[in-house]
């Protein structure tokens, strides 16, 4: 990424001070984020609806992903280059790694969830797969 305004020129974005700090927030981090997690990064600099908004342009410009959690909330993910195929084709059917010590969420890009072949008239949107353990960081300690 050359400039974080740069990166989100790229993606027809407007450079805004939030959405600059909240690609920020992603920057430098190996695990997804929920938006309580960007909040606390971000020290009250941006009210809780502007940064919902911020992710949720992100999200829909294929920027970010969203990441399944098994406490129900949500946690996003910085897209990587694997999760671009084309200009218009967004996928990230990767798997995503949960630590049961740290808590930490981690896309495990290079792990891609296999193909299921649905029954007739069922349309799949999007893949989830979630593999719960202890990270490589932790199994160390």
């Amino acid at each position: 990424m050359d400039t974080l305004e740069g990166h989100l020129t790229d993606f027809k974005l407007r450079p805004t001070a939030c959405r600059i700090e909240v690609l920020k927030a992603f920057e430098g981090v190996g695990f997804a984020l929920s938006q309580g997690d960007i909040e606390l990064k971000l020290q009250a600099a941006f009210d809780r609806v502007t940064i919902y908004r911020t992710l949720k342009t992100f999200l829909s410009q294929g920027l970010i992903h969203k990441v399944l959690d098994d406490q129900g909330g949500a946690k996003y993910a910085l897209c990587k280059d694997l999760c671009h195929q084309g200009e218009h084709v967004h996928q990230h059917d990767h798997v995503h790694f949960k630590c049961n010590a740290c808590g930490q969420t981690i896309c495990l890009e290079q792990v891609i969830i296999p193909k299921i072949q649905l029954p007739d008239k069922f349309l799949k949107q999007e893949s989830n797969l979630l593999i719960q353990g202890i990270c490589q960081d932790c199994n160390l300690a």
